[in-house]
């Protein structure tokens, strides 16, 4: 009888036959085949002790070799195929789509109102000929007050109404309007100017619910020869009809202001208002006071221009019945999302 013994045999396959049932992932099962069926494992050396085995017996022995090995490969094939479709499954699982359940759904956000409406009525100018001017934000004083005829004791160069940056002998301030800008255009543009600045403004107002520190103004210009009071009151009447519809109305009431002589308020009527049909203030106007063409070099002799401006948080609020300025400042989306891309 040959030194390989069915005994021998039968212990190692129980081992391989039970590392192989414990193996639970497929990472487990190849370190069980290394270690029971590769080189150096116990069936492959008793495999390789066949050639010391005399002729009459290596045939029984070769038999009994071969079972072992068969055994411990079906085996390894079965707990194979049963990991393989357990992770399959497992996989399906993790990567598999509910029909049924709730899509996720990312908030799709919106332009805010106001820039729209900035948008929309700079359009209008556009359409008229008109430019679009900017200018910056922190301001000299020349060009927030003096250019525009403030004296230098008018109200509202106080530290109460107007943001001065330190230091104060520095004479730079946040604007207060976008006038600025217009005196700006005067001093590079060639006559005749026909611009509109609209703009982020300054003010040291509390935040209430009609009030804020920071909001927006359309302020527009022009300087040209022979300009009235008519063509201000025609440019006003076409903005407002675009805006509002053509039942529209504007009037003008006298008013004043340091930059415009004469000067008027510009009211507005519109059927549809919140509340009922009435007037409403809209904005401050007039012709363009001799002073502040001199300061932009021109010869109020030969030159007459116009000027206008209206808030937008203003006009955004009885336009489209908006009651509380908290909720333009706040930056809830839900508040932008109800005018969508237009309004």
């Amino acid at each position: 009888m040959s030194s390989i013994s069915p005994q021998q045999l039968a212990v190692v396959v129980a081992e391989a036959l039970a590392a192989i049932t414990g193996a639970a992932t497929g990472d487990e099962l190849k370190q069980v085949r290394t270690q029971f069926v590769a080189d150096g494992s116990p069936i492959s050396v008793i495999n390789s002790t066949l050639r010391d085995v005399p002729a009459a017996e290596k045939a029984e022995a070769g038999k009994i070799v071969g079972q072992a090995r068969s055994e411990i490969n079906q085996a390894f094939a079965a707990r194979e195929s049963v990991i393989l479709q357990a992770e399959e499954h497992a996989r399906l699982m993790t990567e598999s789509v509910d029909v049924t359940a709730v899509a996720s759904r990312h908030r799709v956000g919106a332009r805010h109102p106001l820039n729209l409406l900035m948008e929309e009525m700079s359009n209008i100018f556009v359409g008229m000929g008109w430019e679009i001017a900017e200018g910056p934000e922190l301001e000299n004083e020349w060009f927030n007050f003096d250019a525009l005829n403030f004296d230098e004791d008018h109200p509202a160069r106080a530290m109460q109404d107007t943001f001065f940056v330190e230091p104060v002998d520095r004479h730079l301030v946040m604007r207060t309007h976008t006038s600025p800008v217009q005196i700006r255009s005067l001093l590079t543009r060639e006559l005749p100017v026909y611009i509109v600045a609209p703009g982020r403004v300054y003010r040291t107002d509390e935040l209430d619910a009609t009030h804020t520190p920071v909001f927006h103004q359309m302020e527009g210009i022009a300087i040209d020869k022979g300009l009235t009071m008519a063509h201000l009151k025609g440019t006003l009447e076409h903005l407002a009809r675009a805006m509002f519809g053509e039942g529209a109305k504007i009037r003008l009431r006298p008013n004043y202001f340091p930059f415009t002589e004469p000067s008027a308020e510009l009211d507005i009527w519109h059927p549809t208002f919140r509340g009922g049909a009435r007037w409403i203030e809209w904005g401050g106007c007039g012709m363009v006071n001799p002073n502040v063409l001199r300061a932009a070099d021109i010869d109020p002799a030969e030159y007459q221009g116009f000027a206008f401006g209206m808030g937008i948080e203003r006009t955004l609020m009885f336009r489209n019945d908006v009651a509380d300025m908290h909720d333009m400042v706040e930056g809830d989306v839900r508040f932008s999302q109800q005018f969508g891309m237009v309004i």
